[in-house]
């Protein structure tokens, strides 16, 4: 980052500044806890949680859309209030990497040229990045023709652009099946196939990791795990089989909500060796590599295999349900539970105190 933009800011007078949407209340209260200011960034009508958590939030910006953050008037007054963003899913998708990388001037926690990686077609895409650290991801198939298992395809919804719409099919003549379902019933559409991404469907039991790279401490945290909710899967699996089958209704995969997890204590050797290979691998092909929070969405096989099938080079979308009780491996570093948005503002209180700001944003 620019080292004349951090020269110009008063240290003793930060505000810990997001998006608001997603994990923005855990990256306040944490902040909070370590004596920070903060800053809620919102889209009118969407401004109701973040005025009412008024112990959480101190200055409210509302604007007419999230991506008008990058307006020379907002970023001004974000500077005068010596904001440093953190990013979040809603970050990405609503101010676009573009804006991100060439029009925003305010400091963010963490590489923000990574963010852009996290999908899954074109130029930039996690897929090399696993590829590149030696961990396993599920097969990909390019050519829908070539589906000799069974797959799950990930694409936008037509109606929902944001979001990753999902249905599962078991061979290639029931891949053709669905879309054609889908289609008529306007779920997606000629877009949305184009941006498919189709995956050898593993099964077994999911997770996410919730990681933190820390440049002061010199390592790879593995802070706490937790488990989406998506609807309307979690209503058909609440329904016993015999009905779910009378049922003409696309299941659907959207993510509402999530839910705190542990893992066999045998397993953590190796969630320690992807995150460290992980690492390893961002570091040397995307610098400045990676900074900060970082979640790996992945499978356990009942051979106790690692399967990763999605990636977040920033604050995850689970990282609420340890909000002000802390994460459960985080006790094991700090001898206290911490949540992942306290443990941010940890390390952007030690590159203050350190001088090592300029190593965590860019």
């Amino acid at each position: 980052m620019s080292s004349e933009l951090l020269r110009s800011y008063d240290l003793r007078n930060i505000h810990i500044g997001a998006i608001a949407s997603h994990s923005a209340l855990d990256v306040f209260d944490g902040a909070k806890d370590e004596g920070f200011k903060t800053v809620a960034i919102c889209e009118a009508g969407r401004e109701l949680p973040y005025l009412r958590f008024k112990a959480v939030v101190d200055e409210v910006l509302i604007l007419k859309k999230f991506a008008d953050v990058v307006d020379e008037d907002v970023m001004r007054r974000l500077k005068d209030l010596n904001t440093i963003l953190i990013p979040n899913r809603s970050f990405s998708v609503y101010v676009g990497y573009k804006n991100i990388e060439e029009r925003l001037r305010i400091p963010v926690f963490g590489n923000k040229y990574l963010l852009k990686w996290e999908e899954r077609v074109g130029e930039y895409n996690y897929y090399k990045l696993l590829d590149a650290a030696g961990i396993r991801r599920p097969k990909v198939f390019k050519d829908p023709d070539s589906i000799n298992v069974p797959v799950i395809v990930k694409m936008p919804e037509a109606r929902r652009r944001v979001e990753r719409g999902f249905f599962i099919a078991s061979d290639r003549d029931d891949f053709y099946r669905k879309v054609r379902e889908l289609m008529d019933k306007g779920v997606i559409d000629e877009v949305s196939l184009k941006n498919a991404s189709i995956e050898e469907l593993v099964i077994g039991a999911h997770f996410n990791v919730n990681y933190f790279r820390s440049i002061v401490r010199k390592d790879v945290e593995l802070l706490s795990i937790d488990r989406r909710i998506q609807s309307n899967l979690d209503g058909f699996i609440r329904i016993p089989a015999k009905e779910q089958l009378g049922i003409d209704y696309p299941v659907r995969y959207v993510e509402v909500g999530h839910e705190p997890a542990t893992i066999r204590e045998s397993i953590l050797n190796k969630l320690f060796s992807i995150g460290d290979a992980f690492v390893e691998a961002v570091d040397r092909l995307v610098p400045p590599g990676l900074i900060g929070p970082f979640t790996l969405q992945l499978m356990v096989t009942p051979e106790l295999d690692v399967v990763v099938y999605d990636v977040a080079f920033r604050i995850g979308g689970g990282t609420n349900v340890y909000m002000g009780v802390g994460s459960q491996y985080s006790k094991l570093y700090f001898g206290r539970p911490v949540s992942m948005g306290r443990r941010i503002a940890m390390e952007i209180r030690w590159c203050v105190e350190g001088g090592c700001l300029d190593r965590v944003l860019t």
